[in-house]
């Protein structure tokens, strides 16, 4: 993007709401409880011709540098260093703050082109406040309507104006996120043609979209930090500090990856306040976005009821689950814990055999080339597609080795098997009578699929289909 802008204000003036419009989707969380955003979000934005990346920030609190307020501040003074121009919001309707004169201060401060926008303008009661804004010495007030879009030809000239036209409106190619395909039936991407022999390589030249999942407190937000090595998101002792899910790029053994850092997720009893519905919510959006998720255990607590709950829902979404087993620098006898969570996690969580599993401390950085790597297997075997011809003589040999059972007196009977999905590998199975086909002969298909073809710690998807009868229609005449 030609230049970034960062949102600033006092909480609760609208600038989540600013930040949806000019990024034209509706991305941070926004309630009409104060301080909501917590993180700083960094998104492309658009503004009739202009074009940038538009940065979401904390509202501003005068308060301790240790306390979660203090932490907040932290991260929206590293937005402004980052940023090019500063978008610095009041809220109309309620006027000039002491804290608002503090901070344009600091604001002032810094250097950097501002632009000065009085939120809440639509209303007559505002007027005043508008007026009021001069006070603060950062040049005209811009009356705006986030909520509305109101005034926003007003604020681009006022950008054009503040950064420079040369500057303001540079060209720059558009860099369009990847469109996510949505099908009926086997989640997954088609495979354009599945009789064919060829199958493509995994190409590590693609971006990777990760998502970070677990409970609150289990270290998510630390775990992304000591892998951007910089003080990212914001981390403290206390637990559901993280609200929006956030995303970073971040580039590992050369390939390009972005990370989605989420809210933790308590057990669904338990979520009570519309905010964090929200942002579980929010979480959910950036699993299905994800191709990789990360669940991050607890070791001192692991495969609690909620853990296994993550998990189960990430296999259902079709998604390459990995588990990293955090806080790893805490454990003492180590070697038996460890011996304890390889057990338990083949029994709890069935569904995927062969699941990855590595032990990790976020705070030191601990194991985290392992859990990259694991993270790179499973992606491949999520990618893996396998020709029809060798999976008919795989299915050749499990037929007359283990044939379907007989129903009602009648032997069930498989005519072929094709894979028409990856991402997750989905697969169809011809076959007499699909309904009643036994749960318990996909699974042992399944199993089969999973050891001959090397294709652990995914989800495998089996759809049946009745062969096409080619008398049906003669019939349906005589009648």
């Amino acid at each position: 993007m030609s230049f970034k802008v960062a949102i600033i204000g006092r909480p609760n003036v609208g600038k989540s709401t600013l930040f949806n419009r000019l990024a034209g989707r509706k991305l941070a969380l926004v309630d009409d409880t104060p301080g909501v955003t917590r993180d700083r979000r960094v998104h492309a934005g658009k503004l009739y011709d202009l074009r940038f990346d538009v940065i979401d920030t904390a509202g501003l609190e005068d308060a301790a540098a240790s306390s979660l307020e203090g932490r907040m501040r932290a991260q929206t003074e590293a937005a402004i260093d980052e940023a090019d121009l500063v978008i610095f919001i009041m809220d109309a309707r309620a006027g000039i703050m002491p804290d608002d004169r503090t901070f344009a201060d600091v604001v002032r401060r810094t250097g950097k082109p501002v632009v000065l926008a009085a939120n809440k303008s639509e209303s007559r009661s505002s007027e005043g406040g508008a007026i009021e804004a001069w006070e603060l010495g950062l040049g005209e007030p811009i009356p705006i309507s986030a909520e509305h879009g109101q005034g926003m030809a007003d604020l681009r000239h006022a950008i054009v104006e503040a950064l420079g036209e040369d500057r303001a409106l540079a060209e720059d190619e558009e860099d369009e996120a990847p469109g996510i395909a949505i099908s009926d039936g086997l989640i997954g991407e088609d495979i354009e043609d599945p009789d064919a022999e060829i199958v493509p390589e995994y190409d590590t030249t693609k971006p990777l979209r990760i998502a970070i999942v677990g409970r609150p407190n289990a270290g998510k937000s630390t775990l992304i930090n000591t892998m951007l090595g910089e003080e990212r998101l914001l981390t403290g002792p206390e637990a559901g500090i993280t609200r929006d899910s956030i995303s970073v790029d971040w580039e590992w053994r050369g390939r390009r990856i972005k990370l989605f850092d989420t809210a933790g997720m308590r057990r669904k009893a338990k979520v009570q306040e519309k905010l964090e519905k929200l942002s579980v919510a929010d979480g959910l959006r950036a699993i299905r976005f994800a191709e990789v998720v990360i669940i991050v255990f607890d070791a001192t607590i692991p495969f609690e009821k909620q853990d296994l709950q993550i998990a189960d829902l990430i296999i259902r979404e079709g998604r390459a689950p990995v588990l990293a087993f955090n806080k790893w620098d805490l454990i003492e006898n180590r070697q038996e814990l460890l011996a304890e969570l390889r057990e338990k996690t083949e029994r709890l969580l069935p569904q995927v055999r062969g699941l990855q599993a590595v032990t990790i401390s976020g705070e030191t950085g601990r194991g985290l080339d392992k859990l990259m790597e694991a993270v790179e297997k499973t992606h491949r075997v999520w990618n893996r597609r396998i020709s029809t011809g060798k999976l008919n003589r795989w299915l050749e040999g499990v037929l007359a080795h283990h044939p379907p059972p007989a129903v009602a007196g009648r032997r069930l009977k498989i005519k072929y098997i094709t894979q028409v999905k990856t991402r997750p590998p989905g697969f169809v199975l011809s076959c007499s009578r699909p309904d009643a086909m036994p749960q318990s002969y996909i699974r042992y298909l399944i199993n089969g699929l999973r050891e001959t073809f090397e294709m652990p710690g995914v989800p495998i998807r089996i759809a049946l289909r009745a062969p096409d009868n080619p008398f049906a229609s003669k019939a349906k005449k005589r009648r």
